[in-house]
């Protein structure tokens, strides 16, 4: 469920990052928007999702709906500003930056997740894991980054969907091999709230977004103009300018 997720999200990302890089900044903000939040939520849920099937022996998981909620936050800004300067300096310095960025709040993302984490115990981490955990963090990122202004075409979302979910979903177990619990005698009931009553609103909140984007996607063609458009006249090689690294 959680690997599905992470491709859910990012394909439908991926189709709202199109339509934001082919209106541009002032006519596809609200793509930007859509696609931050489809991609920013969908590694969010995948996390979360695959945090139920995280257990410690013999006490409960419970979550402080405050960092919980603060990681969603996280990431969805982080992955909307690194698709926005992604796609507005399009070249390679501006895609490792982006991809530098979103990678570590995708990160962060995760790890403020972990914080919210209550139970009658402690977590300690593995530094050398942690690390690579933020390395495929930010590789991951800069590939959804490069995808986002390079991918177009049905077939092509789908593979590239596909294989952000397997980076997105490495980067979590990766940081999980991190993890070392160990539990106390000091009692924590009360706290946060069980992980089983954030299934309900959680799918109801994703599903919903995903079927509304969805719906958006397959109303709304790529090309409709916008600020990148290539004006209608220009049709003489000395008027259009070549492609760069990322396309036009």
């Amino acid at each position: 469920m959680a690997y599905v997720t992470a491709c859910t999200g990012s394909a439908l990302g991926l189709a709202c990052a199109r339509r934001f890089h082919a209106r541009g900044v002032r006519r596809g903000w609200n793509w930007l928007a859509a696609g931050a939040l489809t991609l920013g939520s969908g590694i969010w849920g995948m996390h979360f999702i695959a945090m139920l099937g995280f257990s410690v022996h013999g006490v409960e998981l419970r979550y402080d709906v405050t960092l919980t909620t603060l990681s969603l936050i996280v990431a969805v800004v982080i992955v909307g500003l690194g698709m926005l300067a992604a796609g507005v300096r399009r070249s390679w310095y501006a895609l490792l930056g982006s991809g530098l960025v979103s990678g570590l709040g995708v990160a962060a993302m995760h790890y403020i997740g972990m914080a919210s984490l209550q139970f009658p115990g402690v977590i300690r981490y593995s530094g050398q894991v942690v690390l690579l955990s933020v390395l495929i963090a930010v590789i991951a990122a800069t590939a959804a980054l490069w995808a986002t202004l390079r991918v177009a075409g049905k077939t092509a979302t789908v593979a590239a969907a596909t294989v952000m979910g397997i980076a997105i979903s490495g980067m979590h177990y990766t940081g999980m091999l991190a993890v070392d619990a160990t539990t106390t005698g000091t009692d924590v009931s009360g706290g946060g709230v069980v992980g089983t009553k954030l299934i309900a609103p959680l799918i109801i909140g994703l599903v919903t977004q995903i079927l509304l984007v969805w719906f958006a996607v397959l109303m709304t063609s790529v090309h409709e103009g916008g600020d990148n458009a290539v004006p209608a006249h220009a049709h003489s090689a000395s008027e259009v300018r070549p492609e760069g690294p990322f396309g036009n």
